[in-house]
């Protein structure tokens, strides 16, 4: 008996198998007690191994070749009193970036702006706030009705707005918001050396809140800060062996603004992003897992190898928060030219 399949499109894998060969594959067992040395050895696969690892997970789980758009909005802008060395909108470098502050924009403007999004193809739409925790008040109120109203479009709806509180997570909950972000960006042990006015604990912290408010948690990291191997693997490690795991893991590459810390930061391997991606995808087998910043500087071919080795989603739209972003047009065509298809809007509820 053959096991070959009918040939199709490698990125999405939508064959068609003989009657035969269509008995039900094992559900990949979830953990949560990875060793950072095993993650490590992950990591350091020879590449082609690991992606074939990444993609047999990958298409136990999401077979259907779908990727999120996802857009993302700064809603308030600069003056942030963090001092993390990647972002420009820490106050700290405002003299050297240029960035000024601005201030939370109206809820309509927002919700404008998601339907724009929607009418583009994205199914959620990301609101970030350069807070260093939420404060109550109008300002909080204002996020709780932008977050209602995206909800109301039959959008997912995610916030970034710094550390919370429990309560202020249930009000988030109570708002109907889908997820909260808040990345852990590098591991614990080298995080000190990129950011010193908020400590790792207090990060885990804020997701212990969303989670248990009944948030999706959205929580990823970012390479090329100067970090080792190691470094890397145990970022994936505190995140896979959070119970339940992220469902959305953004995996974001350093874009050095001039005027930061980090300025001069050498540029990433592409190659070391698909590894992330596919390192990611093999410990997180059900999350979304999300080519973030730092795309921009990819090529076409380096961008289908991270979906081949597990991305689902990307930042969709000409701006992150404060960077540029891809084309759209050709994050189209490049979705269509990989023969993947896009998710399509799915009533919230």
């Amino acid at each position: 008996m053959s096991d070959t399949l009918e040939t199709v499109n490698p990125i999405n894998g939508k064959a068609k198998r003989a009657e035969s060969l269509r008995e039900p594959k094992p559900a990949h067992q979830l953990r949560y007690d990875w060793a950072s040395g095993e993650i490590v050895d992950l990591l350091t696969l020879p590449l082609l191994d690991l992606v074939d690892q990444a993609r047999a997970v990958h298409r136990r789980h999401h077979e259907d070749g779908e990727v999120q758009l996802a857009s993302l909005l700064s809603i308030k802008t600069g003056a942030c009193p963090e001092d993390c060395k990647y972002c420009p909108q820490s106050a700290h470098y405002a003299k050297e970036t240029g960035l000024g502050r601005e201030a939370l924009l109206d809820v309509a403007d927002v919700l404008a702006k998601a339907r724009v999004a929607r009418e583009a193809g994205a199914t959620r739409f990301c609101m970030g706030a350069a807070w260093r925790e939420v404060k109550d008040g109008p300002a909080f109120d204002s996020v709780l009705a932008m977050v209602r109203g995206v909800r109301a479009l039959d959008m997912e709806a995610c916030v970034t707005l710094g550390m919370l509180t429990g309560d202020q997570a249930d009000r988030l909950a109570d708002a109907g918001l889908t997820a909260y972000n808040h990345n852990l960006d590098t591991s614990p042990e080298f995080y000190g050396e990129i950011v010193t006015t908020r400590t790792y604990q207090d990060r885990l912290d804020t997701l212990a809140c969303v989670r248990k408010a009944g948030l999706q948690v959205c929580c990823g990291g970012i390479i090329g800060m100067g970090e080792t191997v190691e470094d890397r693997a145990r970022l994936l490690q505190t995140l896979a062996n959070l119970d339940p795991h992220p469902e959305s893991v953004p995996i974001n590459a350093l874009v050095a603004v001039p005027g930061t810390p980090l300025q001069d930061a050498p540029p990433v391997d592409p190659l070391d992003l698909v590894r992330m991606v596919a390192t990611a995808r093999i410990l997180m087998p059900l999350s979304h897992v999300r080519l973030s910043a730092g795309r921009r500087a990819l090529t076409r071919e380096a961008q289908i190898l991270c979906f081949l080795a597990g991305a689902n989603s990307i930042f969709y739209g000409d701006k992150l928060l404060t960077t540029a972003n891809n084309d759209v047009c050709a994050d189209l065509a490049l979705i269509e030219d990989a023969g993947l298809s896009i998710q399509r809007p799915r009533a919230c509820g």
